[in-house]
């Protein structure tokens, strides 16, 4: 038999095999990893080298991003116009906070308790009325290229994600082997997949881990962090070796981008098997029975104490998803009901988790390296529809930041007297991605590169050094 022929034979005998462990038999091991990230199909761009953007600020550790999907009105939360016609105002009043002359919603008390942490951007806004393409606007910082109504989902040349920009500009910068970006507690959907959620033209490698399960139910597992019983990581070590045995033996009769693509997502799923701070994390049952309640019994509360604990093991960018479909009584879309459903569903949790989080944070000693961000696709018009809601407004809306070297107690840009239009210090999404990007100690001016080598910054904006001390 000659050499050929032998690799042939060798190669048949082991294909199912490498096929099993490789391509969707890493279930075998345990490592039930979701499609898109075994997918094949998109590639990572080069790293750029990061160049430290200006500021005195130290740079952050982590960002934990809460996406609040369907958009709150600015004006029944951040951002009251108390001597607006009431077809405007609504039937919210201010509260007084913490901070002399900060008022909030009515339905914000706890949030209200803890304003001298928290800044409040009220002059956000950009051009996209779709949640498609303003969800874009809003987790990558980039108006679509594709327009307003034209896009509908990603492809594999679309923006990144603000943590899918970060793992690639980070290599070699995780913790223990963990992953530097995960996203939970679902995916979000808007008739299809909602874009901005995923790596894009970075490459699948970048995508985040993404968690598909409640962590506020009491059998709450991570699949990619699990194995069989009767597997120990010794085993799994040795499965190890065979699998780089035969992909020595065959890696001439497959294609050189499937096989660096999967290798990098087995190294991914070997790393957290492997990364005891991560499976800690997770481990969310171990919470006493008083900080899960403080943070509330529910999927958002639950959410933002996970996002806590990932971030005490080094996860540096978490995305907390509050709501997964499109429809006005699934998530913040409210079209009908404005006051009735911020009143009764949305704004007492919402709340509650929010101000639980900055508090928790701040006791252990991980607010001043951890950013947080509240903010959705868009806010909702100043004037009251016939159905009693409010529709669709990116023209000028409101979101909050604490920690991470924020000033505390601070109003950035104001909104006109009906909340239409920013007043002063309008800010775009570009802004924002530049500020968290300086933040982190990146340059926003970093060169990246999509699938045709086409150059972007970074972010297109500039960072809002004033938000910080």
């Amino acid at each position: 038999m000659t050499h050929s022929q032998e690799h042939a034979h060798f190669a048949d005998r082991f294909v199912g095999r490498r096929r099993l462990l490789t391509a969707g038999g890493l279930g075998l091991l345990g490592l039930h990893l979701p499609a898109d990230f075994q997918a094949e199909t998109a590639r990572a761009a080069t790293p750029s080298t990061p160049r430290r953007a200006g500021g005195s600020a130290p740079r952050i550790d982590s960002c934990i991003l809460i996406f609040y999907y369907g958009g709150p009105s600015h004006l029944d939360t951040w951002d009251l116009k108390p001597h607006a016609p009431q077809e405007v105002r609504g039937d919210f009043r201010p509260i007084a906070t913490n901070v002399p002359g900060i008022h909030v919603s009515e339905h914000l008390p706890r949030c209200s308790r803890v304003m001298d942490k928290l800044a409040i951007v009220r002059s956000l806004r950009h051009p996209m009325r779709n949640h498609n393409s303003a969800a874009v606007e809003a987790l990558c910082g980039r108006t679509p290229l594709r327009g307003d109504l034209e896009l509908l989902a990603d492809d594999p040349n679309s923006f990144p994600c603000y943590g899918a920009a970060l793992s690639h500009l980070s290599q070699g910068r995780r913790v223990g082997g963990g992953p530097v970006h995960v996203a939970l507690p679902h995916v979000m959907y808007n008739i299809v997949t909602l874009p901005g959620q995923n790596a894009g033209y970075l490459g699948a490698a970048h995508n985040p881990l993404q968690v598909t399960r409640d962590p506020n139910r009491d059998d709450f597992r991570v699949d990619e962090l699990e194995l069989p019983a009767d597997l120990p990581l010794s085993r799994l070590e040795d499965r190890r070796s065979l699998l780089s045995l035969v992909e020595g033996q065959t890696r001439s009769a497959e294609r050189q981008v499937s096989r660096g693509v999967m290798s990098v997502h087995q190294q991914r799923a070997f790393n957290l098997l492997h990364s005891e701070r991560v499976r800690r994390a997770f481990a969310i049952a171990q919470e006493s029975a008083a900080v899960r309640e403080r943070y509330g019994r529910n999927t958002l509360g639950q959410s933002l104490l996970l996002a806590r604990r990932l971030v005490e093991a080094g996860v540096r960018f978490v995305n907390v998803n509050d709501k997964i479909h499109n429809g006005q009584v699934a998530n913040w879309d409210s079209h009908e009901n404005n006051f009735g459903r911020l009143k009764n569903d949305l704004l007492p949790p919402a709340d509650q988790a929010f101000s639980a989080l900055i508090e928790d944070l701040e006791a252990r000693g991980l607010l001043e390296t951890t950013l947080v961000v509240g903010l959705a696709e868009f806010g909702r018009t100043p004037r009251i529809n016939g159905s009693a809601g409010r529709d669709h407004w990116p023209d000028c809306y409101s979101i909050v930041l604490a920690g991470g070297g924020v000033k505390g107690g601070f109003v950035y840009g104001s909104s006109d007297r009906f909340g239409a239009y920013p007043a002063a210090d309008p800010v775009t999404s570009g802004d924002l991605a530049a500020t968290l990007f300086w933040r982190f100690g990146l340059d926003p001016a970093t060169e990246v590169h999509d699938l045709t080598a086409r150059p972007y910054r970074l972010a297109e904006g500039e960072p809002i050094t004033r938000l910080f001390s």
